[in-house]
């Protein structure tokens, strides 16, 4: 078990344990951390323990840690969905019930899932830079904390009027755009924030990663191009453009700050991503 402390769902840790020790699991490997970047250590630790499992409790960003660091080594892992958003759960059904998610967890069926691999870090969700960086760096997480999924909608209106920046993209080698965006993203999954598909024709285990550029700039903008995606494809924005490949990559005319499973990094000027087939086991819902 390893698990982020400020994170909440049901009755929390304590009843996380309850749980564990009615299904039998009375002596689990347990390390909490007080923040994500603290997980990997603790990943690491539990596999020379040998685990054969990993329970992750906490958001989209305390997955990634853990997934980066259980990548290809054949352990599986479980996502309890305590975090803010919980992306990666909602795309594979695992809902915010904490009965449920333990019995997903201990008894769910293992699948391998495709993550994608940026800058020599892996993602299970997304990797974006520009706008979708820029909300998730300056959301306070206090902020967060209190209000949930609202705290990026409040920072997000905060960069509405960001200009675009230069940038080119390649897939599979190809010369795929070329021009100004706002807005990069480099998706393993189909849904994001409020129940959007930003990428209608993702699978995450297609061997494949999607791509896709906004052109969008101001709040009317913005506000065509999210309404379309709440209500049609996205690709059907005249400022949205999407493909799919293996390998991808984009160069900016200048620094970025980009972001992975709603995590923000330092600024580049060049992402270049691919796609790892099967490199995961997660525990998905079992089947009726």
């Amino acid at each position: 078990m390893v698990a982020h402390r400020r994170k909440v769902l049901g009755g929390g840790l304590p009843e996380l344990r309850e749980r564990l020790a009615d299904a039998g699991v009375t002596q689990p490997l347990w390390y909490e951390v007080p923040r994500s970047r603290k997980a990997p250590r603790r990943v690491r630790r539990a596999l020379a323990d040998g685990a054969e499992r990993v329970l992750i409790w906490g958001g989209d960003g305390m997955v990634q840690r853990c997934a980066d660091v259980l990548a290809g080594t054949g352990v599986s892992a479980a996502i309890l969905p305590a975090g803010t958003a919980n992306l990666l759960a909602t795309n594979l059904g695992i809902p915010t019930d904490l009965e449920e998610a333990v019995r997903i967890a201990l008894h769910g069926e293992c699948k391998p899932l495709d993550l994608g691999r940026v800058n020599g870090e892996h993602f299970a969700v997304m990797a974006g830079a520009g706008f979708d960086a820029s909300m998730i760096a300056d959301t306070d997480r206090g902020l967060k904390d209190r209000i949930g999924k609202l705290a990026y909608v409040w920072t997000g209106l905060r960069h509405i009027d960001d200009r675009a920046v230069g940038v080119r993209v390649e897939v599979d080698g190809e010369e795929w755009f070329t021009g100004k965006t706002t807005c990069v993203l480099i998706g393993n999954v189909g849904e994001i924030t409020g129940g959007i598909r930003a990428f209608p024709d993702a699978r995450p285990d297609d061997g494949r990663l999607q791509v896709g550029v906004t052109t969008a700039e101001g709040a009317l903008e913005w506000a065509r191009t999210m309404g379309r995606m709440a209500v049609d494809r996205s690709d059907r924005s005249p400022f949205v453009q999407v493909t799919a490949g293996r390998r991808i990559r984009v160069r900016f005319d200048q620094r970025l700050r980009f972001e992975l499973d709603g995590g923000a990094r330092d600024r580049k000027r060049t992402l270049k991503a691919k796609v790892v087939p099967g490199a995961l086991l997660i525990c998905h819902p079992p089947r009726e």
